[in-house]
């Protein structure tokens, strides 16, 4: 029966993955309702990571607020006139931008504002726009096990934190081989594919009017915009110093309710201090991307959960002896499970408790945590599918055979030198 469950899951992912968008949540729910009939135990209160899905809400909701505020756009102005000041390097300077907007804002989503800037830069400088937009849509993703307020971020502390595992040293190293793998990602990146002007398609484009160059972007920075984002700065911090006493001091809220609550009260602090209307909030790109991240995660990890806490005793029988004389597996399983389960958060929630449960240690934990970012194996991600409308040269693109994209290799990389210099550095640490 275990093998029919499996198959199960794998199809309805499969026709998620075909759909696209909130198809994969849909699909999500409707295999739940058939590995119930096939005798798993369907519980919501224990299947679906409330927590990591109440944090993401909360998150894009304050980051919508301000984007409302015009906060989001004087990041993207920022960053435009950083990718500007040597377009040359676009390809290693994109994932910089990706990487520290997610890291700052906890969600990729905020990806979606560069990527036109960083198409555009692109093509001024006759680069193959699919190098950078490619590394940079894998930093975005791969920023999430580095971000202090990612959901996958606080279900990994909660993790690892009885094994001896601090919130600061996790997020401080995290930080460091996440960054040190997407810049090796870039190196790659910057190497894949034939020159703009060599590209068939391109030309093809070109001689049809298909590509526009629309030049610099013009900004309407709001009066508030500042005050918006000092705002969300402080709370980050708050949040930070607050996560890292809550393992020493009995403080009223937990971990991920600290989280919660503080970014809701940011986005009342803007309110009223920014002027902002609220009912724009739910209006921004942000917003709407970021809560239909949280009903694909809603389904799909519902289904995922749903098999494997059904079938706990006998993953944890197959896998104990095999993970602990190869702990590097463990990074294998969360990759290909991040793909499948279509969120960092979720595939943290689920199998770092099952691995604390074998007996696997902190330093293996943490070193394999990168791997948790595997979103890009399939192109069906939304930063994904943005990159590859944005980019009118046509080099971004699909290969018939689905997994030849050009997202692929720099991800890979990224990924496994980040796991990579994780073994190397954790044992040392922890």
């Amino acid at each position: 029966m275990f093998w029919v469950q499996l198959a199960v899951v794998l199809i309805f992912i499969f026709i998620g993955a075909r759909l696209g968008g909130v198809g994969i949540a849909y699909a999500g729910g409707a295999g739940v309702i058939v590995l119930g009939l096939l005798g798993c135990t369907v519980d919501p209160t224990k299947d679906i990571p409330w927590d990591v899905l109440g944090i993401i809400i909360a998150v894009i909701s304050c980051v919508a607020a301000l984007q409302a505020c015009g906060g989001l756009d004087l990041l993207v102005k920022v960053s435009e006139q950083m990718l500007r000041r040597k377009p040359e390097r676009i390809t290693f300077l994109a994932p910089v931008v990706t990487f520290f907007m997610t890291v700052f804002c906890g969600t990729g989503h905020v990806a979606f504002a560069t990527l036109p800037v960083i198409a555009e830069v692109a093509k001024e400088q006759k680069i193959r726009p699919s190098r950078p937009l490619s590394i940079a849509v894998v930093a975005s993703q791969v920023a999430i096990a580095a971000s202090p307020i990612s959901a996958a971020m606080i279900a990994m502390s909660s993790a690892v934190e009885p094994l001896g595992v601090g919130y600061l040293p996790l997020v401080g190293i995290s930080i460091v081989i996440c960054f040190v793998g997407c810049m090796v990602g870039a190196l790659v990146s910057s190497h894949l594919g034939c020159e703009l002007e060599d590209d068939p398609v391109y030309k093809e484009r070109m001689a049809a009017g298909l590509v526009k160059m629309r030049g610099e972007g013009e900004y309407d920075i709001k009066p508030f915009a500042r005050r918006s984002l000092a705002i969300f700065g402080i709370t980050l911090l708050v949040v930070m110093v607050y996560a890292a006493c809550t393992s020493k001091l009995d403080l009223p809220l937990g971990r991920n309710a600290a989280i919660m609550t503080f970014m809701m009260a940011a986005a009342l602090i803007m309110r009223f201090t920014c002027k902002m209307e609220l009912g724009e909030i739910s209006n921004q790109a942000t917003f709407k991307g970021g809560m239909s991240a949280a009903l694909c995660i809603l389904g799909v990890a519902w289904l995922g959960n749903t098999f494997v806490n059904s079938n706990m005793d006998l993953i944890k029988g197959a896998g104990q002896t095999v993970i602990q004389g190869y702990p590097w597996l463990l990074a294998v399983v969360l990759f290909f499970a991040s793909a499948l389960l279509y969120s960092q958060g979720a595939t943290t929630a689920t199998f770092m408790p099952v691995a604390a449960a074998m007996g696997v240690g902190g330093a293996v934990m943490v070193a394999s945590f990168p791997a948790v970012t595997g979103l890009y194996l399939l192109p069906t991600y939304p930063t994904t599918v943005a990159a590859i409308e944005m980019d009118d040269t046509g080099t971004t693109r699909i290969g018939k055979y689905v997994f030849n994209h050009p997202f692929i290799l720099p991800g890979v990389t990224s990924v496994v030198v980040a796991v990579c210099l994780g073994f190397l550095i954790c044992p040392l640490i922890f």
